[in-house]
């Protein structure tokens, strides 16, 4: 796991990318990679899974990670990226990681709470006053250190967590206070805590899976959603859900996790590169995913969207009762405390 603090967000890729690592000392790594030859030696291909597509900042930041250590080391690994859901949903990579038939996978933060329920208090709405403070905590071992070891047990290595965006409320009338969600039935992840969620923010919690949300809203199933901008632009949910309010309710954590197997077969030398390079990537994500936060937004004001500045401190206040009630352990609120801390 990553020594630093800080790192960034969330990756997508759209066709399968290859990206060549190198690693010093060892000749090869173990996983499911296969061996092929180059630089000098056999060249061990290890399997990441993706389910974003090529254009998602984390995609960047992965694509110059690899040329970096492409350049830092000989050759000796290579990662292939596959984006798009190619090699199944979250869930299912979760399972292909953990029996080590996949290297490394992208997932976000609220799956991981199934396997250990303490990573809850990390998935929390209004937790991180910034991604910049969410990045810190995150990436923090003296924080999250204990918390990300637990998945050991289930054959799970914790590589780093980055930014995946600002969620905030999308529906059809502009949303300012919580007076403004009553009665409004709004898709949130699939989990009691979003539910419970949406209920204090003063509207109606509707599990759906995202590819059904578009008909959904144009049929009046539901009235709106929650997520960042770049899915309301993507998924072109702007066309039927035309106000887009800031309310700032949830970052959700994504993670790069990887198989302990294929981990620990780097040495100690290509590990410190690898971890480096994961470091760096977390600020080329970042400010990749802030610059296709504008884009997506001119897009979306093109398809006739309008942005609405939402009264935050307000929902903020609404949802806080949530805190009290989730966090629970001694483990949660030690975590509590030091995010808390960590507020600038």
């Amino acid at each position: 796991m990553l020594p630093h603090k800080r790192i960034a967000s969330v990756v997508a890729t759209g066709a399968v990318i290859t990206l060549t690592l190198a690693g010093c000392g060892s000749g090869s790594g173990s996983g499911s990679g296969s061996g092929e030859g180059g630089g000098g030696g056999d060249t061990q291909v290890f399997r990441v899974a993706f389910n974003q597509n090529e254009s998602h900042p984390q995609a960047q930041a992965i694509l110059e990670l690899s040329d970096k250590l492409e350049e830092e080391t000989d050759g000796r690994y290579r990662l292939e990226l596959f984006p798009d859901g190619t090699l199944g949903a979250q869930e299912a990579t979760i399972e292909q990681v953990q029996s080590g038939t996949i290297d490394f996978a992208f997932v976000a933060g609220s799956l991981l709470e199934s396997l250990e329920p303490d990573f809850s208090v990390v998935n929390l709405p209004y937790v991180y006053e910034s991604p910049e403070h969410q990045l810190e905590v995150l990436n923090d071992q003296e924080i999250v250190g204990e918390l990300y070891d637990s998945l050991s047990q289930d054959n799970i290595e914790v590589l780093a967590a980055y930014h995946g965006g600002v969620r905030n409320v999308y529906t059809d009338k502009p949303v300012e206070t919580p007076d403004d969600l009553a009665g409004l039935k709004i898709r949130v992840i699939g989990s009691d805590t979003n539910v419970r969620m949406m209920e204090l923010m003063g509207g109606v919690g509707t599990p759906m899976a995202q590819d059904e949300v578009y008909t959904a809203i144009q049929s009046g199933v539901i009235d709106g959603g929650e997520n960042n901008e770049l899915i309301y632009s993507s998924l072109s949910h702007d066309e039927i859900a035309p106000y887009y309010s800031y309310t700032e309710h949830l970052m959700m954590p994504d993670y790069l996790i990887a198989s302990p197997s294929t981990w620990n077969s780097l040495d100690d030398e290509t590990k410190e590169i690898f971890e480096e390079l994961l470091a760096e990537s977390i600020d080329t994500e970042l400010a990749a995913f802030g610059d296709a936060v504008e884009t997506a937004k001119a897009d979306a004001e093109e398809a006739g969207a309008t942005f609405v500045e939402a009264d935050a401190d307000a929902f903020r206040e609404a949802v806080l009762p949530l805190h009290e009630e989730l966090v629970t352990t001694e483990r949660q609120q030690e975590i509590y405390d030091a995010i808390e801390a960590a507020r600038s």
